[in-house]
């Protein structure tokens, strides 16, 4: 969410200040739908690996700044990184579906939809990320 947060900062002025807005919104609702699994199951969120994640962004934002944001590599590695996150997402509504007959607390979520939404989200985000890929090359070529 902070990289989205950051993407959306330094974009916000072009076309893909809303394309990162609107992709926040949708993954900011399947995180209250994870948040309310892990209530339904008395599980809580693992420190461990939330602050594993925040270090990466952290990380991950360092290399994307450094390789310019604003410029196509930047951007292009930035929509890598939010796809293979989103593809971990997909997986985890997949796993979450096969063990679901047999976890009380899980019936009756729809998984499927979860894990369309994901594949939906991946298809736009692939699209964005194969045109600025194509400008990269482009510039790269230029120079």
């Amino acid at each position: 969410m902070e990289l989205l947060d950051y993407l959306i900062e330094r974009h916000e002025q072009d076309r893909f200040g809303k394309f990162f807005r609107d992709l926040r919104d949708d993954i900011e609702a399947d995180q209250d739908t994870l948040r309310d699994l892990i209530r339904k199951l008395n599980a809580e969120e693992s420190s461990v690996r939330k602050a594993g994640a925040w270090i990466a962004e952290k990380l991950g934002r360092v290399k994307i700044a450094g390789a310019g944001v604003r410029d196509n590599y930047g951007l292009l590695q930035a929509l890598e990184g939010l796809e293979l996150g989103i593809t971990g997402k997909k997986l985890l509504w997949r796993s979450l579906a096969e063990i679901s007959s047999s976890i009380t607390e899980l019936q009756g979520t729809d998984f499927a939809g979860l894990e369309k939404r994901a594949q939906e989200q991946i298809d736009r985000v692939e699209a964005e990320r194969l045109l600025t890929g194509r400008a990269a090359l482009s510039d790269r070529e230029q120079t």
